[in-house]
């Protein structure tokens, strides 16, 4: 039905095509008396157009990279689906579902698979996803196993991101801080550790602190934190019980609350968390690197990676070349300078895409 839309649609003249607004004036295409009556109504691309969408750039039209009968199946949802069953799809949560269907109120149905390129919130990266979920649906036991295994899974940061924002995360910021210092990490969907570095407080815990020092201090040292689709902070779990320790949980707390807001600049506008915080006890759960109820260490599995080749050839993460020559000899000095918070940083990032976004490349623990 979609291939005679089409070839109606050739051999028609460009016009704008406004059908009534009723879902019911779509379902008449099926006939062809009223194709017929249609037929100079509905509107073409032109020869301009088709070169966009297949790609000044060099890009391959979506119409080559399906058969004609996949792309059939796949114009018949997105053309007739009602908005609550296209939201049912995978990757059409949010806008893309209302977005479809005011495009065909609009313009009318979608012709091709290049067509999608047109409506809003679609890129080609998009619709090809969008396009093999729809020829490859996954049954309704699979996607409930998955949905309650990613529900504990999620549980793991705080505060939860939905299942689509870790999809489509592209590169985190992990972050690690103490009484002395702070380091972060940023890692790619890739494994690649683009930047990583650490710095030192040097008023923190020292005499009276008031609280818009927290401020003063934080605020250059974020504007050099990279861009990242989310930030993850280390959760450490302090016993209470301890009074002695209240001083550094209350410091603890006023860092982790400062970078909540100073990175998530906007969430006032979309309402969505980028900045989360996973737990120490967890990342060193996923290493082995607990003894008892206490943590030991992650520097070694750190200078590994660093240091030996053999290690590297085995693990998917990898370092930027000139990372690696700036801080080799750091790990090689042996001494009171053991870069804690670095080493701890890479493995709450190797640990987050290996724990929350498995696809990733995986790569080798302890």
């Amino acid at each position: 039905m979609i291939r005679s839309l089409q070839l109606v649609a050739r051999a028609g003249k460009a016009r704008i095509w406004k059908p009534p607004l009723t879902q019911g004036a779509h379902r008449t295409l099926h006939c062809s008396r009223c194709l017929a009556k249609s037929e100079g109504n509905l509107s073409l691309r032109s020869s301009s157009t088709e070169t966009e969408a297949g790609g000044d750039d060099g890009r391959v039209s979506l119409n080559e990279t399906y058969t004609e009968e996949e792309a059939e199946t796949i114009l018949n949802v997105l053309n007739y689906a009602t908005e609550v069953e296209l939201s049912r799809i995978k990757l059409m949560g949010g806008k893309k579902s209302s977005s479809i269907v005011q495009y065909r109120q609009e313009n009318g149905p979608l012709l091709d698979l290049d067509n999608l390129l047109r409506v809003p919130h679609f890129q080609s990266k998009t619709a090809v996803k969008l396009f093999d979920s729809i020829l490859n649906p996954v049954p309704n036991e699979q996607r409930k196993e998955r949905k309650s295994e990613h529900k504990a899974l999620s549980r793991l940061l705080k505060p939860g991101v939905p299942p689509e924002q870790l999809e489509a995360t592209e590169s985190i910021v992990s972050i690690v801080f103490g009484t002395q210092k702070i380091a972060w990490a940023h890692v790619d969907r890739k494994m690649t550790v683009l930047d990583w570095r650490e710095n030192t407080w040097y008023r923190f815990m020292k005499g009276s602190y008031l609280s818009y020092v927290y401020l003063e201090d934080l605020s250059p040292l974020v504007s050099m934190i990279p861009k990242a689709d989310i930030y993850v902070l280390e959760k450490r779990g302090i016993p209470i019980q301890n009074s002695n320790l209240f001083p550094v949980m209350l410091h603890l707390h006023m860092v982790e609350a400062m970078l909540y807001t100073l990175l998530n600049g906007q969430y006032a506008l979309d309402g969505k968390h980028r900045v989360v915080s996973l737990g120490r006890v967890t990342v060193g759960k996923h290493f082995d690197l607990m003894v008892g109820e206490s943590r030991t260490s992650g520097v070694e599995i750190v200078k590994k990676l660093l240091l030996e080749p053999a290690f590297q050839s085995k693990s998917l993460v990898r370092f930027l070349p000139e990372l690696v020559l700036q801080y080799r000899s750091h790990f090689q000095i042996s001494g009171q300078k053991r870069h804690e918070e670095m080493c701890d940083a890479v493995l709450q990032a190797i640990a987050f895409y290996d724990l929350l976004l498995p696809d990733s490349a995986p790569t080798l623990q302890k």
